[in-house]
């Protein structure tokens, strides 16, 4: 009689119709929505971030000043970003973003308001700086949990690529236009921000999604993930979840330092590179052009992703890139200019993707939904945590010594942090989660 059954029930569960397959990636209006106002955040992100530089510069002509205004920005977001995670584990992430970017629009119009009644000062900008790295903090966060929530599992790896088009299509639009914009008067590259913030408050508006974390079953499926005594609600140190998850794993330990590194290196040698191309006679709009290289690789790198995960494990690519960025940091000495600090820049961006997408794999889909606001949030901030210094140790470089020697201490302190992880096994060693499982 069990056989029968058991034949009848396979039977039956061979008649049962397939379930329809999903809608195609580009007529899911609510991720290519979704993707749109993250587009026109990224944008005008990008679009301040080459700005202000060059507007301080203008302002006072203190290299230092010039850096503050990225070190504020970045250290706020550092700052709030223990809390952004927690908040977009707990709260309506729907609503926190339409907060997290109307704040972002009044501060971005405050500028070219300030500069229309001539009244802009030097900490009003610092200010602004502050605000927006306070929202970047809970608005970054839930912009990645919500395109997750609209795209079946099976369009994830595919929605990812898009979101790196947007990233990187952002990188490689934000600095030659924001100095076009610069060239044109100087409110112009804040009234572009300040529509690139309108926009994504738009979406945000306008588009529903989930705006909770699953509920209490997963709080508890990611507390026994982590160790069996993570409280993911609301006890005690709940918000330092997502450091401790990450403190937890032997792999994720150097992968975070070596991206800490890279990034303070890369925010270090900015400013020193501005100044450099701007000593060379480079136009506004050329030095933007020359920084979007980084850019048009990723762009690139972006159908490299698969055959580059299947060349070598996560831990040799993120080497190898990190060992590219030292000489890439020396390029803006070598002859050509701008063109060659674009050429430098271009093979680190074919990079980015591949370790971009790592990330998701290595971290982001290994985390109950429960957790991943704080996981997410602990990750951004480590990746970031060295920017500010990065920032202003550069301005005080050039304020000591010539831009040439200090471009040579950055890429002389990133080789030797590099040394380490170099030396260890952990990272040679680390294989693809997929792999693993297999």
């Amino acid at each position: 009689m069990s056989t029968g059954t058991t034949s009848a029930i396979t039977n039956g569960a061979t008649r049962a119709p397939l379930p329809p397959p999903p809608v195609p990636l580009r007529r899911n209006w609510r991720f290519q929505a979704l993707w749109a106002g993250q587009a026109g955040s990224t944008l005008g992100l990008q679009i301040i971030d080459t700005a202000y530089p060059l507007l301080l510069l203008a302002l006072t002509g203190s290299s230092t000043l010039a850096a503050a205004f990225g070190a504020l920005q970045i250290g706020a977001s550092v700052l709030f970003g223990i809390h952004g995670g927690a908040v977009a584990d707990r709260y309506d992430r729907r609503r926190i973003l339409i907060i997290g970017d109307s704040t972002r629009l009044i501060a971005c119009a405050s500028v070219p308001l300030a500069m229309a009644l001539d009244r802009l000062t030097v900490a009003h900008s610092l200010l602004v700086a502050v605000v927006i790295g306070a929202t970047i903090a809970y608005t970054g966060p839930v912009r990645l949990l919500a395109v997750r929530s609209v795209v079946p599992p099976e369009q994830l790896r595919q929605a990812l690529a898009q979101d790196e088009a947007r990233m990187s299509g952002a990188g490689l639009i934000g600095p030659p236009l924001a100095g076009a914009l610069f060239g044109l008067g100087r409110a112009a590259p804040f009234v572009g921000t300040a529509l690139t913030s309108l926009l994504a408050l738009v979406v945000a508006v306008l588009v529903r999604f989930p705006g909770r974390p699953e509920s209490q079953a997963g709080d508890a499926t990611a507390a026994d993930r982590t160790g069996g005594t993570e409280d993911t609600g609301s006890a005690k140190g709940a918000a330092l979840a997502g450091y401790r998850y990450l403190a937890r794993s032997a792999l994720l330990r150097p992968i975070l330092a070596v991206v800490l590194l890279i990034n303070l290196a890369g925010t270090a040698m900015l400013l020193p590179v501005m100044v450099v191309l701007r000593g060379q006679g480079t136009s506004d709009a050329g030095i933007g052009l020359a920084l979007a290289g980084e850019a048009v690789g990723a762009l690139v790198g972006a159908v490299l992703v698969r055959r580059l995960h299947r060349l070598a494990g996560p831990g040799v690519l993120l080497l190898a890139v990190s060992w590219l960025t030292v000489p890439v940091i020396l390029a803006p000495l070598l002859p050509g200019g701008p063109a060659t600090v674009f050429a430098g820049l271009f093979l680190v961006g074919l990079g980015v993707p591949t370790l971009r997408v790592m990330i998701d794999l290595l971290v982001f889909q290994q985390v109950e939904d429960a957790l991943r606001g704080r996981v997410i949030a602990a990750t951004m901030t480590m990746f970031t945590i060295g920017m500010p210094a990065g920032m202003v140790g550069s301005g005080l470089l050039l304020d000591h010594l010539s831009p040439a020697a200090a471009l040579g201490t950055v890429a002389a302190l990133l080789a030797a942090g590099l040394a380490p992880a170099t030396a260890g096994r952990t990272l040679r060693r680390a294989t693809w989660p997929d792999r693993t499982a297999a």
